[in-house]
């Protein structure tokens, strides 16, 4: 089956260059899975996970925390505002930052500036958990296979 460009980019690095055969992210919209040729697509990420396959068994997990998709025929696009890739998050750092994120909610009279914030800080550390929980329990491969 025919592969396509992914290229995932921070403001800091270029976290991930590849072809893939397919690549799986959350939208503002919902979830969609990109394959070859897929129709040209600009979209908003939400926090979640990226999902990248090089082929039938082969795979790469990564979180983002927003940013904006370009999806054309031959390539897509991630713009993200911060991606780490699975094996890199530290589990119990982030763990502890939603806690801390959701206690300032609870417990701290803010203003919605400060509420969307603190908001979007814990959807930022839920979607790196579901990432490092996902990474753990399948052992997702993070980058190509070797014998090709």
């Amino acid at each position: 089956m025919k592969n396509f460009k992914l290229k995932i980019v921070t403001p800091e690095k270029v976290l991930f260059e590849d072809e893939v055969l397919q690549a799986s992210i959350s939208t503002t919209m919902g979830q969609i899975t990109v394959l070859p040729n897929h129709i040209p697509l600009v979209s908003q990420l939400a926090p979640g996970e990226v999902l990248v396959r090089f082929n039938g068994t082969d795979e790469s997990l990564m979180a983002v925390s927003g940013g904006i998709v370009e999806i054309l025929p031959d390539q897509m696009v991630i713009l993200a505002d911060t991606a780490e890739r699975a094996e890199d998050i530290d589990e119990a750092r982030a763990e502890e930052a939603r806690k801390k994120a959701e206690e300032v909610l609870k417990t701290k009279t803010t203003d919605a500036e400060q509420f969307a914030m603190f908001t979007a800080l814990m959807e930022k550390e839920m979607a790196r958990l579901r990432v490092a929980r996902k990474y753990k329990k399948r052992g997702v491969r993070t980058g190509r296979p070797t014998n090709q």
